[in-house]
Protein backbone atom coordinates (compact mmCIF):
# COMPACT_ATOMS: atom_id res chain seq x y z
CA UNK A 1 0.00 0.00 0.00
CA UNK A 2 1.64 3.13 -0.92
CA UNK A 3 0.31 6.74 0.23
CA UNK A 4 -2.40 7.41 -2.54
CA UNK A 5 -3.90 4.28 -1.64
CA UNK A 6 -3.93 5.10 2.19
CA UNK A 7 -5.94 8.67 1.16
CA UNK A 8 -8.51 6.71 -1.14
CA UNK A 9 -9.05 4.48 1.91
CA UNK A 10 -10.08 7.48 3.82
CA UNK A 11 -12.20 8.84 1.21
CA UNK A 12 -15.64 7.73 2.73
CA UNK A 13 -14.78 9.03 6.04
CA UNK A 14 -17.43 12.07 6.25
CA UNK A 15 -14.96 15.47 7.43
CA UNK A 16 -14.93 16.49 10.74
CA UNK A 17 -18.04 18.49 12.19
CA UNK A 18 -16.85 21.88 13.11
CA UNK A 19 -13.11 22.90 13.82
CA UNK A 20 -13.26 21.34 17.50
CA UNK A 21 -15.05 18.21 16.80
CA UNK A 22 -12.28 15.87 17.71
CA UNK A 23 -10.41 18.34 20.10
CA UNK A 24 -10.91 16.29 23.07
CA UNK A 25 -11.36 17.91 26.95
CA UNK A 26 -9.67 20.88 25.73
CA UNK A 27 -11.71 21.40 22.38
CA UNK A 28 -14.75 21.58 24.51
CA UNK A 29 -13.39 24.12 26.77
CA UNK A 30 -11.73 26.48 23.48
CA UNK A 31 -15.23 26.35 22.23
CA UNK A 32 -17.21 27.70 24.75
CA UNK A 33 -14.72 29.94 25.92
CA UNK A 34 -15.17 33.97 25.50
CA UNK A 35 -12.63 35.02 22.74
CA UNK A 36 -14.41 38.18 22.48
CA UNK A 37 -13.26 39.16 25.58
CA UNK A 38 -9.47 38.56 24.63
CA UNK A 39 -7.28 40.03 21.87
CA UNK A 40 -7.87 37.55 20.04
CA UNK A 41 -11.80 38.09 19.02
CA UNK A 42 -14.43 36.02 18.25
CA UNK A 43 -13.98 32.75 16.53
CA UNK A 44 -15.54 33.40 13.87
CA UNK A 45 -12.74 36.21 12.91
CA UNK A 46 -10.00 33.80 13.65
CA UNK A 47 -7.68 33.66 10.49
CA UNK A 48 -7.23 29.95 8.83
CA UNK A 49 -3.84 29.77 9.70
CA UNK A 50 -4.51 30.06 13.17
CA UNK A 51 -7.28 27.67 12.67
CA UNK A 52 -5.05 24.91 11.12
CA UNK A 53 -2.79 25.35 13.64
CA UNK A 54 -5.25 24.73 16.30
CA UNK A 55 -6.67 22.10 14.74
CA UNK A 56 -2.98 20.08 14.54
CA UNK A 57 -2.61 21.10 18.11
CA UNK A 58 -6.14 19.63 19.15
CA UNK A 59 -5.13 16.22 17.03
CA UNK A 60 -1.81 15.64 18.62
CA UNK A 61 -0.99 13.05 21.01
CA UNK A 62 1.55 15.06 21.90
CA UNK A 63 2.19 17.67 24.80
CA UNK A 64 1.60 21.24 23.03
CA UNK A 65 0.52 24.62 23.66
CA UNK A 66 -0.22 27.35 20.94
CA UNK A 67 0.96 31.15 21.69
CA UNK A 68 -0.79 33.64 18.89
CA UNK A 69 -1.30 37.07 18.75
CA UNK A 70 1.07 40.37 20.17
CA UNK A 71 -0.49 38.88 23.38
CA UNK A 72 0.60 35.50 22.77
CA UNK A 73 -2.62 34.27 23.99
CA UNK A 74 -2.20 30.83 24.98
CA UNK A 75 -3.91 28.01 23.78
CA UNK A 76 -3.32 23.82 24.15
CA UNK A 77 -4.24 20.53 24.10
CA UNK A 78 -5.43 17.62 26.28
CA UNK A 79 -1.54 16.48 26.44
CA UNK A 80 -0.18 19.83 28.01
CA UNK A 81 -3.16 20.07 30.59
CA UNK A 82 -0.92 18.34 33.14
CA UNK A 83 1.51 20.51 33.33
CA UNK A 84 -0.04 23.48 34.40
CA UNK A 85 -1.14 21.65 37.64
CA UNK A 86 -3.12 24.68 39.39
CA UNK A 87 -3.16 26.89 36.88
CA UNK A 88 -5.09 24.77 34.23
CA UNK A 89 -8.30 26.25 35.03
CA UNK A 90 -7.44 29.61 34.43
CA UNK A 91 -4.64 29.24 31.49
CA UNK A 92 -7.00 29.20 28.25
CA UNK A 93 -7.05 32.40 26.47
CA UNK A 94 -4.34 34.22 28.85
CA UNK A 95 -0.74 35.84 27.84
CA UNK A 96 2.20 33.82 28.26
CA UNK A 97 3.65 36.02 30.30
CA UNK A 98 0.76 36.12 33.12
CA UNK A 99 0.20 32.14 33.29
CA UNK A 100 3.92 31.59 33.60
CA UNK A 101 5.06 35.01 34.76
CA UNK A 102 7.72 32.78 37.59
CA UNK A 103 9.65 31.84 34.36
CA UNK A 104 8.91 34.31 31.78
CA UNK A 105 12.50 35.96 32.13
CA UNK A 106 14.26 32.94 32.01
CA UNK A 107 12.03 32.36 28.53
CA UNK A 108 12.34 35.59 26.72
CA UNK A 109 15.66 34.87 25.47
CA UNK A 110 13.92 31.81 23.31
CA UNK A 111 10.59 33.46 22.73
CA UNK A 112 12.13 36.20 20.90
CA UNK A 113 14.53 34.39 18.62
CA UNK A 114 11.48 32.41 17.93
CA UNK A 115 9.66 34.98 17.26
CA UNK A 116 12.32 36.04 14.70
CA UNK A 117 11.81 33.15 12.55
CA UNK A 118 14.13 30.94 14.11
CA UNK A 119 13.27 27.49 16.21
CA UNK A 120 14.66 27.34 19.57
CA UNK A 121 14.23 24.42 22.29
CA UNK A 122 16.60 22.58 24.81
CA UNK A 123 16.74 19.51 26.54
CA UNK A 124 16.82 19.11 30.70
CA UNK A 125 16.56 22.52 30.98
CA UNK A 126 16.07 23.67 34.89
CA UNK A 127 13.20 25.62 35.38
CA UNK A 128 12.35 26.89 39.04
CA UNK A 129 8.77 27.05 38.82
CA UNK A 130 5.83 27.69 41.36
CA UNK A 131 3.41 24.61 42.15
CA UNK A 132 0.87 25.17 44.83
CA UNK A 133 3.00 28.14 46.08
CA UNK A 134 6.42 26.69 46.35
CA UNK A 135 9.48 27.19 44.27
CA UNK A 136 10.16 23.39 42.99
CA UNK A 137 13.18 23.02 40.45
CA UNK A 138 11.58 21.80 37.04
CA UNK A 139 12.93 20.57 33.71
CA UNK A 140 11.91 20.32 30.35
CA UNK A 141 12.36 19.28 26.87
CA UNK A 142 11.00 20.92 24.01
CA UNK A 143 10.59 23.01 21.06
CA UNK A 144 9.51 26.61 20.21
CA UNK A 145 8.36 26.69 16.29
CA UNK A 146 7.37 29.82 15.29
CA UNK A 147 3.90 29.72 13.23
CA UNK A 148 2.42 32.08 10.32
CA UNK A 149 -0.57 33.82 9.65
CA UNK A 150 -2.38 34.09 6.00
CA UNK A 151 -0.19 36.62 5.06
CA UNK A 152 3.18 35.00 5.55
CA UNK A 153 4.13 36.72 8.77
CA UNK A 154 5.13 35.50 12.21
CA UNK A 155 2.25 35.72 14.59
CA UNK A 156 3.15 32.95 17.23
CA UNK A 157 4.62 29.76 18.34
CA UNK A 158 3.71 26.67 18.84
CA UNK A 159 5.28 24.53 21.78
CA UNK A 160 6.07 20.70 21.68
CA UNK A 161 6.95 19.62 24.86
CA UNK A 162 7.79 17.21 28.13
CA UNK A 163 8.62 17.44 31.58
CA UNK A 164 11.68 15.76 32.34
CA UNK A 165 12.06 16.46 36.49
CA UNK A 166 11.46 12.64 37.01
CA UNK A 167 13.62 11.33 34.64
CA UNK A 168 16.56 14.09 35.49
CA UNK A 169 16.71 13.06 39.50
CA UNK A 170 16.36 9.49 38.72
CA UNK A 171 19.61 10.04 36.36
CA UNK A 172 21.13 12.40 39.15
CA UNK A 173 20.16 10.01 41.92
CA UNK A 174 21.54 6.90 39.51
CA UNK A 175 24.77 8.79 39.13
CA UNK A 176 25.32 9.42 43.51
CA UNK A 177 24.62 5.70 43.58
CA UNK A 178 27.17 4.97 40.87
CA UNK A 179 29.62 8.23 42.14
CA UNK A 180 29.06 6.43 46.43
CA UNK A 181 29.75 2.98 44.87
CA UNK A 182 32.64 4.00 43.18
CA UNK A 183 34.06 5.87 46.65
CA UNK A 184 33.56 2.78 48.17
CA UNK A 185 35.12 0.73 45.74
CA UNK A 186 38.07 2.76 46.24
CA UNK A 187 38.20 3.09 49.70
CA UNK A 188 37.93 -0.86 49.72
CA UNK A 189 41.10 -0.97 46.86
CA UNK A 190 43.30 1.44 49.24
CA UNK A 191 41.99 -0.74 52.12
CA UNK A 192 43.29 -3.57 50.78
CA UNK A 193 46.60 -2.18 49.46
CA UNK A 194 46.85 -1.00 52.91
CA UNK A 195 46.14 -4.31 54.29
CA UNK A 196 48.92 -5.89 51.85
CA UNK A 197 51.46 -3.18 52.72
CA UNK A 198 50.67 -3.80 56.43
CA UNK A 199 51.08 -7.48 55.79
CA UNK A 200 54.23 -7.30 54.49
CA UNK A 201 55.29 -5.06 56.53
CA UNK A 202 54.42 -6.99 59.77
CA UNK A 203 56.42 -10.04 58.40
CA UNK A 204 59.55 -8.07 58.07
CA UNK A 205 58.83 -6.71 61.95
CA UNK A 206 58.78 -10.57 63.02
CA UNK A 207 61.54 -11.28 61.48
CA UNK A 208 63.48 -8.03 62.72
CA UNK A 209 62.34 -9.09 65.76
CA UNK A 210 63.57 -12.45 65.48
CA UNK A 211 66.78 -11.37 64.25
CA UNK A 212 67.63 -8.74 66.82
CA UNK A 213 66.61 -11.22 69.54
CA UNK A 214 69.07 -13.80 68.27
CA UNK A 215 71.73 -11.24 68.33
CA UNK A 216 71.06 -10.16 71.87
CA UNK A 217 71.33 -13.97 72.56
CA UNK A 218 74.57 -15.00 71.09
CA UNK A 219 75.83 -11.80 71.83
CA UNK A 220 75.15 -11.64 75.34
CA UNK A 221 76.28 -15.01 75.73
CA UNK A 222 80.04 -14.28 73.71
CA UNK A 223 80.34 -10.97 76.11
CA UNK A 224 79.67 -12.70 79.48
CA UNK A 225 81.88 -13.86 82.19
CA UNK A 226 78.97 -16.72 83.18
CA UNK A 227 76.05 -18.28 82.54
CA UNK A 228 74.36 -16.69 85.44
CA UNK A 229 75.63 -12.87 83.60
CA UNK A 230 74.57 -14.00 80.54
CA UNK A 231 70.94 -15.46 81.90
CA UNK A 232 70.44 -12.14 83.68
CA UNK A 233 71.79 -9.72 80.70
CA UNK A 234 69.41 -11.73 78.17
CA UNK A 235 66.54 -11.52 80.19
CA UNK A 236 66.49 -7.54 80.66
CA UNK A 237 67.26 -7.00 76.96
CA UNK A 238 64.45 -9.19 75.98
CA UNK A 239 62.67 -7.96 78.24
CA UNK A 240 63.36 -4.21 76.58
CA UNK A 241 62.26 -5.99 73.07
CA UNK A 242 58.98 -7.03 74.90
CA UNK A 243 58.41 -3.55 76.11
CA UNK A 244 58.91 -2.12 72.65
CA UNK A 245 56.69 -4.78 71.35
CA UNK A 246 53.63 -3.31 73.88
CA UNK A 247 54.42 0.34 72.51
CA UNK A 248 54.01 -1.20 68.99
CA UNK A 249 51.29 -3.19 68.96
CA UNK A 250 49.10 0.35 70.47
CA UNK A 251 49.98 1.74 67.18
CA UNK A 252 49.06 -1.48 65.21
CA UNK A 253 52.85 -1.69 64.17
CA UNK A 254 52.79 1.65 62.48
CA UNK A 255 54.75 4.64 63.77
CA UNK A 256 55.55 4.79 67.61
CA UNK A 257 56.24 8.16 69.61
CA UNK A 258 59.91 8.78 70.96
CA UNK A 259 58.36 9.98 74.05
CA UNK A 260 56.45 7.17 75.19
CA UNK A 261 59.73 4.52 74.15
CA UNK A 262 61.76 6.48 76.37
CA UNK A 263 58.90 6.87 78.63
CA UNK A 264 58.57 3.54 78.73
CA UNK A 265 62.36 2.80 79.28
CA UNK A 266 63.01 5.21 82.42
CA UNK A 267 59.58 4.49 84.46
CA UNK A 268 61.20 1.85 86.86
CA UNK A 269 64.06 4.61 87.31
CA UNK A 270 61.77 7.33 88.35
CA UNK A 271 62.23 6.60 92.24
CA UNK A 272 61.58 10.89 93.26
CA UNK A 273 60.75 13.73 91.00
CA UNK A 274 63.49 15.43 89.14
CA UNK A 275 65.08 12.07 88.17
CA UNK A 276 64.56 12.12 84.86
CA UNK A 277 63.68 15.05 82.49
CA UNK A 278 62.64 14.15 78.88
CA UNK A 279 62.64 17.26 76.15
CA UNK A 280 61.12 17.07 72.81
CA UNK A 281 58.12 17.55 70.73
CA UNK A 282 55.96 14.39 69.42
CA UNK A 283 58.27 13.03 67.00
CA UNK A 284 57.13 9.90 65.24
CA UNK A 285 59.40 6.80 64.19
CA UNK A 286 59.21 3.13 62.45
CA UNK A 287 58.61 0.37 64.00
CA UNK A 288 62.03 -1.09 63.29
CA UNK A 289 63.86 2.16 64.24
CA UNK A 290 61.27 2.26 67.75
CA UNK A 291 62.62 -1.48 68.62
CA UNK A 292 66.07 0.12 68.28
CA UNK A 293 65.80 2.76 70.16
CA UNK A 294 64.14 1.11 72.95
CA UNK A 295 67.50 -1.14 73.20
CA UNK A 296 69.37 1.66 72.86
CA UNK A 297 67.83 3.37 75.72
CA UNK A 298 67.44 0.00 77.68
CA UNK A 299 71.12 -0.34 77.14
CA UNK A 300 71.80 3.38 78.65
CA UNK A 301 69.65 3.08 81.70
CA UNK A 302 71.25 -0.55 82.75
CA UNK A 303 74.73 0.66 82.44
CA UNK A 304 73.41 4.13 84.21
CA UNK A 305 71.84 1.86 87.55
CA UNK A 306 75.44 -0.43 87.42
CA UNK A 307 78.16 2.09 86.89
CA UNK A 308 76.09 5.81 86.28
CA UNK A 309 73.93 8.51 86.92
CA UNK A 310 70.87 5.92 88.70
CA UNK A 311 73.72 3.95 90.42
CA UNK A 312 73.48 6.71 93.65
CA UNK A 313 70.51 9.02 94.66
CA UNK A 314 71.53 12.25 93.50
CA UNK A 315 71.98 11.65 89.55
CA UNK A 316 69.94 12.94 86.66
CA UNK A 317 69.68 11.90 83.32
CA UNK A 318 68.43 14.67 80.64
CA UNK A 319 66.92 13.16 76.98
CA UNK A 320 66.56 15.51 74.29
CA UNK A 321 65.03 14.86 70.95
CA UNK A 322 64.10 17.00 67.70
CA UNK A 323 63.37 16.19 64.01
CA UNK A 324 64.76 18.75 61.55
CA UNK A 325 64.24 19.40 58.02
CA UNK A 326 64.00 16.44 55.60
CA UNK A 327 62.83 13.99 58.59
CA UNK A 328 66.67 14.31 60.22
CA UNK A 329 66.21 12.92 63.70
CA UNK A 330 68.78 13.79 66.55
CA UNK A 331 68.42 12.58 69.90
CA UNK A 332 71.13 13.58 73.02
CA UNK A 333 71.28 11.39 76.56
CA UNK A 334 73.06 13.10 79.08
CA UNK A 335 74.03 11.77 82.86
CA UNK A 336 74.85 13.90 85.26
CA UNK A 337 75.39 13.64 89.32
CA UNK A 338 76.65 10.36 89.61
CA UNK A 339 79.97 8.73 90.38
CA UNK A 340 82.82 10.01 88.07
CA UNK A 341 82.77 8.02 84.77
CA UNK A 342 85.50 5.48 84.24
CA UNK A 343 85.50 4.67 80.25
CA UNK A 344 85.50 0.45 80.08
CA UNK A 345 88.34 -1.38 79.07
CA UNK A 346 86.68 -3.36 76.34
CA UNK A 347 83.52 -2.29 73.91
CA UNK A 348 81.16 -5.26 74.86
CA UNK A 349 77.61 -5.78 73.05
CA UNK A 350 76.06 -2.92 74.56
CA UNK A 351 78.02 -0.92 73.03
CA UNK A 352 78.11 -2.11 69.25
CA UNK A 353 74.32 -1.83 69.94
CA UNK A 354 73.72 2.22 70.84
CA UNK A 355 76.65 2.67 68.28
CA UNK A 356 76.83 1.29 64.84
CA UNK A 357 73.38 -1.03 65.33
CA UNK A 358 70.91 1.40 66.14
CA UNK A 359 72.60 4.33 64.23
CA UNK A 360 72.17 1.96 60.95
CA UNK A 361 68.38 1.89 62.00
CA UNK A 362 68.73 5.30 61.83
CA UNK A 363 70.56 5.66 58.63
CA UNK A 364 73.41 7.27 60.86
CA UNK A 365 75.10 7.47 63.67
CA UNK A 366 75.18 6.71 67.81
CA UNK A 367 78.13 7.90 69.72
CA UNK A 368 78.87 7.67 73.09
CA UNK A 369 81.23 9.88 75.35
CA UNK A 370 82.31 8.44 78.78
CA UNK A 371 83.38 12.25 80.04
CA UNK A 372 84.04 11.92 83.90
CA UNK A 373 81.11 14.13 84.97
CA UNK A 374 78.54 11.95 83.33
CA UNK A 375 77.74 9.79 80.01
CA UNK A 376 76.75 11.60 76.88
CA UNK A 377 75.16 10.31 73.67
CA UNK A 378 74.12 11.54 70.55
CA UNK A 379 71.68 9.97 67.89
CA UNK A 380 71.34 11.13 64.85
CA UNK A 381 70.11 10.11 61.55
CA UNK A 382 66.79 10.32 59.53
CA UNK A 383 63.11 9.56 60.58
CA UNK A 384 60.96 6.60 58.22
CA UNK A 385 57.25 6.56 59.18
CA UNK A 386 55.21 3.72 57.65
CA UNK A 387 52.15 5.72 57.90
CA UNK A 388 54.09 7.81 54.93
CA UNK A 389 54.36 4.37 53.11
CA UNK A 390 50.67 3.69 53.79
CA UNK A 391 49.74 6.86 52.74
CA UNK A 392 51.02 8.32 49.67
CA UNK A 393 50.57 11.90 48.89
Amino acid sequence: MNADDIWNSLSDFPAPDGLLSEGGMMGDAIRHHDWAATSLGPMATWPLSLKNALRMMLTSRQPMSLFWGRDLIMLYNDGYAPFLAERHGRALGQPFQTIWSDVWQELVPLVAETLSGRGTGGEDIRLMMLRDGVEVETFWTFSYTPVHDDHGRIAGLINITTETTSHVRSQAAAAAIIEDTQRQLEHTMQLERQRRIVQREMAHRIKNILSMTMAVVSQSMRHATSIEDAQETITHRIGALAKAQDILTDTEFRDANVRSIIEQVLKPHQDHSGRTRLDGRDVKVSAQQALGLSLAMHELATNAVKYGALSNENGTISVRWEEGADNTFRLEWQEAGGPPVVPPSRKGFGSRLTGRIVGGYFNGAGDIDYHPQGVRYVLTGTIERLADELNPS
